[in-house]
C-alpha cells in the first residue's frame, strides 16, 4: 500500500534533562514531547508511523500507544547515531510505497504545512531536507548548496570554518521515497568525529549516486530541540503563546491571554469566554457560546454551549456538561453527567454522578461515592432539588421532582416526587449556652 510512513526517533537518554524519565516523555503542553511530533506527522495522514525507542523503550512504547495505538515501535538497543536508528526501521519498511518522513521525538514544533511543502518538493528531488537560517554560530550541522542543489550535509564537529561561517543549518528532518532513504541509510559510515552514523550522510551518498537533493525552509522556532529543563520551559513558553494567538484567531475570547494555560489537544468553540488563569489539562472540549471564568482548572471534560463554569471550579475526567448548565465556585465534578439546565452553584463535590435536566444542587453537597474499595454511583432525577449540605451515600438514587431537606445524609433511595430528610432532631434547652459557657471559663480560670 503506498502512502506517508512516518519515522519518528525517540531512543535518546537525554542526559542533560538530569532525569530517570526519557527525554520524549517530559511534557509539553500536558502531553509528552512524542505526541507533539506525532501530532504533526499525523496531518500527513501516515500508513504507518514507526516510533524507534532506545532510553526506557517501554515507557515510550506506552506512551505512544495511547496517542495512537497502531503505531509500531522498534528497539534501537545502542545509541550509534541518527542513521543507526533509522536503520532499525529497516524491517519495517520493506517494500514500503511511497515517502517516508524521518522527524524527532524532542522537537515538538514542526509544523504539518512545513511537512506538506517538503512533500510538494519531493517532485523535484530525491531527497528533501529541512532547513533554517542561523546567523548565529549555533552547533548545528550546516547544509552545503550549490545553486538550488543541497550537495552535502556536514556536522558542526566535522566542519572546517568556511564551512561553520554557513547560515543555512540542518533540522534534521528529511523526506525520501522510502525504499531509496532505506538504500541510502544502508550506506551510512561511520568515518566521523564521533564514530556514528549520520543520517545526514545520506545527502552525499544520494549525490554521488546521481540523485537531486533539495532544502525546503522554515522558521528556527519550527526546528527548536529539547535537550535540558531551561529549553523545556521555553517550549512551554513557546507553545502557549501561539495556542493563544490560535485561540483568539479562531474567535475565542481570552481576557488576560497570558495567564490562560492550554494542553495540546484542547478544543475552544468560537464565542466562548474564557476568564484569567484558566488552566486546561489534557482531553477539553468547550464548546460556542461557553464561559469559563477566572482560577478554573479542567481535564477530561466536556462542556456545552452556553454553559458557564466557575469561578475556582474544578472539572477531572469524565465531567460531561450539558447545554446551560452552571457550575460556580468551589465546585468539583468528576466522572459525571449533568443534563441541561442544572445548576451546581457552590462548595460541592459531585462524582461517579448523573444529574438530571434542570435539577439544583444545593450548596456543600456531596456524593460520598468512595467506600474504600470500590466507587459507587448516585442518580438524581430530573427536576430535583438537592437542599444544602446533603451527603448523597452511593449508590443512591433520588427520583424525578424529588427533594432532599438540607443537612441530610442520604442512604436509601428517594421515590419521584418525594421529601427525604435524613437528619437527627433538634434539641433546643433554654440558658445552657450561658451557663456551659460560665463553667468552661471558671475551669480555665482553676487551671
Amino acid at each position: 500500500m503506498a502512502g506517508t510512513s512516518l519515522i519518528i526517533l525517540a531512543a535518546g537518554l537525554g542526559s542533560r534533562m538530569n532525569s530517570d524519565l526519557p527525554k520524549v516523555l517530559h511534557p509539553l503542553g500536558g502531553a509528552p514531547l512524542l505526541h507533539h511530533a506525532m501530532q504533526a506527522g499525523r496531518m500527513l495522514d501516515p500508513v504507518r508511523t514507526i516510533i524507534v525507542t532506545g532510553h526506557g523503550a517501554d515507557q515510550v512504547e506506552k506512551a505512544a500507544r495511547t496517542f495512537d495505538p497502531e503505531v509500531e515501535t522498534v528497539l534501537q538497543e545502542e545509541q550509534l547515531g541518527t542513521g543507526h536508528a533509522v536503520r532499525q526501521a529497516a524491517p519495517l519498511l520493506q517494500g514500503q510505497k511511497g515517502d517516508a518522513v524521518v522527524l524527532y521525538g524532542d522537537t515538538p514544533f514542526i509544523r504539518h504545512e512545513t511537512l506538506e511543502a517538503m512533500q510538494a518538493a519531493r517532485s523535484r528531488h530525491a531527497v528533501v531536507v529541512l532547513g533554517f537560517e542561523h546567523a548565529g554560530a549555533g552547533r548545528y550541522g550546516r547544509l552545503v548548496t550549490q545553486g538550488e542543489t543541497l550537495e552535502r550535509i556536514v556536522e558542526y564537529k566535522d566542519a572546517s570554518e568556511a564551512e561553520r561561517a554557513i547560515t543555512l543549518c540542518n533540522s534534521g528532518v528529511i523526506c525520501a521515497e522510502a525504499s531509496v532513504l532505506l538504500d541510502l541509510v544502508a550506506a551510512i559510515g561511520n568515518e566521523n568525529a564521533s564514530g556514528e552514523f549520520y543520517l545526514t550522510d545520506v545527502v552525499e551518498i544520494a549525490r554521488q549516486r546521481g540523485l537531486s537533493a533539495g532544502v525546503v525552509t522554515c522558521d528556527e522556532a519550527e526546528t527548536l530541540g529539547i535537550n535540558t529543563r531551561a529549553e523545556l520551559a521555553a517550549a512551554e513558553a513557546a507553545f502557549q503563546t501561539r495556542a493563544r494567538a490560535e485561540a483568539m484567531e479562531n474567535g475565542v475570547t481570552l481576557t488576560a491571554p497570558e495567564t490562560v494555560f492550554f494542553a495540546l489537544d484542547t478544543v475552544v468553540g468560537r464565542d466562548a469566554l474564557i476568564g484569567p488563569n484558566v488552566v486546561f489539562g489534557p482531553g477539553v472540549t468547550i464548546e460556542s457560546g461557553a464561559e469559563i471564568r477566572a482560577f478554573t482548572h479542567l481535564e477530561g471534560c466536556h462542556i456545552s454551549r452556553g454553559a458557564t463554569v466557575g469561578p475556582f471550579a474544578r472539572l477531572r475526567p469524565g465531567a460531561e456538561l450539558a447545554e446551560d448548565v452552571h457550575v460556580g465556585n468551589f465546585v468539583e465534578i468528576k466522572n459525571s453527567v449533568l443534563d441541561e439546565g442544572v445548576k451546581v452553584g457552590h462548595l460541592t463535590y459531585l462524582g461517579d454522578a448523573h444529574v438530571g435536566e434542570k435539577t439544583n444542587i444545593g450548596a456543600g453537597t456531596i456524593t460520598c461515592n468512595y467506600d474504600g474499595v470500590n466507587k459507587h454511583r448516585t442518580e438524581i432525577g430530573p427536576r430535583s432539588f438537592i437542599g444544602s449540605n446533603t451527603m448523597l451515600v452511593a449508590p443512591v438514587t433520588v427520583g424525578r421532582d424529588a427533594m432532599t431537606g438540607s443537612g441530610s445524609v442520604i442512604t436509601e433511595d428517594v421515590p419521584a416526587e418525594a421529601l427525604a430528610i435524613g437528619r437527627a432532631r433538634q434539641v433546643t434547652k433554654p440558658g445552657m449556652a450561658v451557663r456551659l459557657m460560665d463553667l468552661f471559663l471558671s475551669k480555665k480560670k482553676e487551671a
